[in-house]
């Protein structure tokens, strides 16, 4: 079984080319620029676009995701899906091609009650021998999942083969429940973007899974806090705190929008193309804005 899996895990964009298809120039480009900022290991999830990627492209995803990271960290494959098939599948594919750990959204279509909830992740748990970090992202798709069932879970496979990102409202105090409910048993990662990561430290998290855009920061982040230097901590959390403020309000599509924007002002990705119907798209004030906020976060990397 992976052993390790901490530290920064940040979540890898789906870059499209201008067919619509999986741009794979872009994706090395960014993986690349992702482990210079010296993270522990890269993952596919809802900012992946992994709602939106045919099955053959989600499989496709993940090959690509481990052959371009070439053994540098571990690889960590979303796997949640519809139906308990569906997710089976996912995950040995995943696994076989070479993904170090699976990560599983509950079904989204329903509210499943608690027997159900066992019976999906209890069988994505035995379908593969890597860990299985049960993700709830209830704060922008799907329903919550209770503390208790966490525990539950947690008690039935233990801490190394199950691990959690609670990303459900409120996080700060779920990851508190959820670290008192088990004994500080349970191992978790901060999936806010990085507005709530200095108060999900503080809690206990082993890990972050910021999106790629402000990896910079987010590594740089996360590090301060690892070493008790908090002055830089808050110096550079700032800037950042802001960005995702703007991100946060259209949800899902707001993140993808803002992202994939940053990502194309970097210069790692050729286009900022999302996968269709689109909710929301970025206007240029809030364009001008992220521009501001991003010079000052680059500001204040260069100042720590």
């Amino acid at each position: 079984m992976t052993a390790n899996i901490e530290g920064v895990l940040p979540i890898l964009h789906t870059p499209f080319d201008t067919n619509d298809d999986i741009d794979h120039v872009s994706l090395k480009r960014e993986i690349d620029w992702a482990f210079e900022q010296n993270i522990d290991g890269v993952c596919s999830a809802m900012v992946s676009e992994i709602l939106r990627l045919t099955s053959e492209e989600r499989i496709e995803l993940n090959r690509l995701i481990v052959e371009m990271t070439a053994g540098r960290g571990v690889v960590v494959a979303s796997v949640g899906a519809e139906s308990i098939k569906q997710a089976v599948h996912f995950a040995k594919e995943a696994v076989d091609t070479g993904c170090g750990a699976i990560m599983a959204i509950p079904p989204i279509s329903t509210a499943l009650p608690l027997p159900a909830l066992r019976d999906y992740f209890g069988t994505l748990a035995d379908a593969v021998d890597v860990p299985l970090i049960v993700q709830d992202a209830s704060s922008y798709v799907g329903a919550a999942i209770p503390i208790e069932f966490y525990v539950r879970l947690l008690n039935d496979y233990g801490p190394q083969k199950i691990l959690f990102k609670p990303e459900g409202a409120p996080i700060g105090p779920n990851i508190s429940n959820l670290r008192d409910a088990s004994d500080n048993r349970a191992r978790m990662f901060d999936g806010s973007g990085g507005i709530l990561l200095i108060d999900a430290f503080r809690r206990g998290v082993i890990g972050t899974m910021p999106g790629i855009d402000l990896l910079d920061g987010t590594a740089a982040l996360w590090n301060s806090l690892k070493s008790g230097d908090e002055a830089t901590a808050y110096h550079i959390y700032f800037p950042i705190c802001a960005l995702v403020a703007l991100q946060l309000q259209a949800g899902l599509d707001g993140f993808l929008a803002v992202e994939k924007y940053i990502l194309v002002k970097r210069g790692l990705f050729t286009t900022d193309r999302r996968r269709k119907p689109n909710s929301w798209s970025l206007d240029a004030e809030t364009q001008r804005e992220v521009d501001r906020l991003l010079a000052m976060l680059t500001d204040a990397l260069a100042a720590s």
